[in-house]
């Protein structure tokens, strides 16, 4: 590990120069199957060609100018992402932390505009928005949060799946202007709320005149089979934030909003350096009409059925197995103990995944994988889940 790099992450003991679809190889030659797509960030996966060439002639032409000016493909991406998700603005900037800072601003402000000098937002247990001081903040993760106190007030946090709670919340705090929520938890363990849960929360939202804020950074992008998770529901967002899969591994993110909470930024309320840029929308642009013309939404869906189906017939059964949850693809292999060592051992058997909560095994595929790549997961991973609980 290099001494000249700051030590916030504990690395594994390999590097990877090249890839190729769902496919990266290392240093050494070595070949690895790629179950995490860089945390649901590479939907395309690696050097998907269309991309490549569209990176390499907006390279060319132009990459940053800054939001002084109007930028062409920034207005582009924003009329796209507004047909697709039915909502009406955007503002675009580097990340997910970013794009829900954004949120959590345009909830403050529009508190502020409605008289409340404390507006507060709901959000929930095990929930992931970043790791600024605000999103930490928001988030449901008391170990990402210690150490970096005090943390910011304003947020009112009930358990996840949990209606009864956010409507004694909405009884005792009159000071509430939103609600944060990820339709799927993912970091929190691939965790799917019952059917009417969002459509529950929009009509509280209604009846208060509260914004519902969606977190999308993970859940969107085609992963679960629609563009956006809430639309398998017939619940629609006033604020919704993306990033990750958005432009397949270049830094954005995105706070879209609806309605009353789309006019609440004025000039001079919010802003970026390096958001919107050319380059980057470009490529979001790109990734998005590969994902249209390939039909990798339905891919998502199919595959994800698949793999699902398949899991649970391989690991039925076992001690040790608590739930296996699925969502297109996104996949969370519950164990009733710590499993980070199964991160290791798929390394060494060619094959990346992820352990979150220290005993979910989870996995986020590419949506481009193919009906054998989505096999040889599941062939993997199982009995190296089974050797681990003999062990």
């Amino acid at each position: 590990m290099s001494a000249y790099l700051m030590n916030t992450y504990k690395r594994l003991p390999v590097a990877f120069v090249r890839g190729e679809g769902a496919w990266v190889w290392d240093e050494s030659g070595k070949r690895y199957l790629d179950a995490l797509a860089g945390i649901a960030v590479n939907g395309l996966g690696h050097a998907h060609p269309r991309l490549v060439a569209a990176i390499a002639d907006q390279a060319a032409k132009i990459i940053h100018t800054s939001n002084i000016y109007r930028v062409l493909e920034q207005e582009q991406l924003g009329e796209k992402l507004a047909q697709l998700s039915g909502m009406d603005n955007a503002f675009f900037n580097c990340s997910g932390a970013e794009a829900n800072e954004s949120a959590i601003k345009l909830a403050r402000l529009y508190g502020h505009q409605r008289g409340i000098e404390l507006p507060t937002i709901v959000v929930m247990d095990r929930s992931w928005h970043g790791r600024t001081i605000a999103t930490l903040s928001a988030t449901g993760n008391r170990k990402a949060q210690a150490g970096f106190e005090p943390l910011l007030g304003g947020f009112a946090r009930v358990p996840f799946d949990d209606l009864d709670a956010v409507n004694r919340v909405a009884e005792n705090n009159a000071n509430v202007v939103a609600v944060l929520v990820e339709p799927v938890q993912g970091e929190g363990g691939i965790q799917i709320p019952e059917q009417r849960y969002l459509a529950h929360l929009r009509e509280l939202c209604d009846r208060k005149e509260w914004l519902l804020m969606l977190d999308e950074v993970q859940s969107g992008m085609g992963r679960t089979g629609k563009w956006f998770a809430y639309q398998h529901t017939r619940v629609q967002p006033d604020v919704l934030t993306l990033a990750k899969g958005l432009a397949n591994g270049m830094p954005i993110g995105a706070c879209i909003a609806r309605g009353a909470a789309a006019q609440v930024f004025g000039p001079g309320n919010h802003g970026t350096t390096f958001g919107g840029g050319a380059l980057i929308c470009r490529t979001a642009l790109t990734t998005l009409a590969i994902i249209e013309d390939e039909g990798l939404r339905e891919r998502a869906q199919t595959l994800g059925e698949r793999m699902l189906a398949a899991f649970r017939q391989e690991l039925s059964g076992i001690d040790g197995v608590r739930e296996i949850r699925g969502f297109g693809l996104m996949f969370g292999i519950e164990l009733d103990r710590p499993c980070n060592e199964l991160v290791k051992s798929a390394l060494e058997a060619g094959l990346l995944i992820n352990v979150t909560y220290d005993n979910i095994v989870r996995l986020l595929p590419p949506l481009i994988i193919s009906d054998e790549q989505a096999d040889a997961i599941v062939s993997i991973l199982s009995p190296l889940i089974r050797d681990f609980i003999k062990r």
